[in-house]
């Protein structure tokens, strides 16, 4: 079901409650992602492709976000929001090369091979591998998608996407991301569903998932509508576990009032 709330939300931020105020909090930050033997690794790669962690020391099997930061995938840096500190959860803020360095597909790829990292690592940080949760803001949300909905992205690292604990992407692209579809000559009023498209790998078994978006009248270029079309195809899929949230009176930057629902949705997820 499509909500659209601010007082719900508003009820979050004055109810959610910390489980982690006797917690102590460690960050360790420019991890690589990528191995140093990876065949052609670049300096700009080695340098880019780096993740921070946030996670709370003396507790473990705590539920892991991986975030990643928007800029329309030119722009931006790694980071570990501070909405999302101080509430048990092991964060992981990830870096990614950027447009025009690279083809803006990169930066799927190497969204790609963080989730991976995290499976394969998370628990050196106290974090709990069978409960990963995706998600970002904007060109962020856009890639959590990618990397999720695109099953066969995680399989080149032996990780089945359907073991991602839930899907939260902010304001993402669910259609080819503007970017990419820029690369090609093809404005950003055209909409174009390819391979490069959330929208092109609608299933019925796809994680847990929330859609976030600013309000249909203040969003940028109909991003409201994309995930209110891609919310509809996967419930035809038959996707039972999906729900969209539209933040009345926010636009674009609608990140402060949708964290409480990401904490939430962990709640109920973890």
């Amino acid at each position: 079901m499509i909500k659209r709330t601010l007082v719900y939300t508003l009820f979050l931020l004055v109810t959610s409650i910390s489980f982690s105020q006797e917690l102590s909090y460690k960050t360790v930050k420019n991890i690589s992602y990528y191995p140093d033997e990876t065949v052609g690794l670049t300096e700009y790669q080695r340098a880019q492709c780096r993740l921070d962690i946030y996670y709370p020391e003396g507790k473990k099997d705590v539920p892991v976000i991986v975030w990643f930061h928007g800029g329309g995938l030119t722009g931006g840096g790694k980071e570990i929001p501070q909405a999302l500190k101080n509430e048990g959860y092991c964060i992981v803020g990830v870096g990614y090369r950027l447009s025009p360095k690279v083809k803006a597909a990169t930066c799927i790829d190497d969204a790609t091979a963080a989730v991976a990292w995290a499976f394969k690592n998370i628990t050196d940080y106290n974090g709990d591998p069978d409960s990963i949760f995706v998600s970002g803001h904007s060109a962020g949300g856009y890639l959590a998608l990618m990397a999720v909905m695109d099953k066969g992205r995680l399989a080149k690292y032996d990780i089945d996407a359907n073991d991602v604990a839930g899907l939260v992407p902010f304001s993402g692209h669910t259609i080819t991301h503007f970017t990419i579809r820029s690369e090609r000559g093809i404005p950003g009023e055209q909409p174009i569903i390819d391979k490069f498209a959330p929208l092109y790998f609608v299933r019925n078994d796809a994680p847990p998932t929330l859609l976030i978006t600013g309000d249909r009248e203040l969003e940028m270029l109909g991003r409201f509508e994309e995930n209110a079309y891609f919310y509809r195809m996967m419930k035809v899929a038959g996707q039972e576990h999906i729900t969209q949230y539209e933040m009345q009176g926010y636009g674009h930057n609608m990140t402060h009032p949708a964290f409480p629902l990401l904490i939430k949705f962990i709640q109920e997820h973890k």
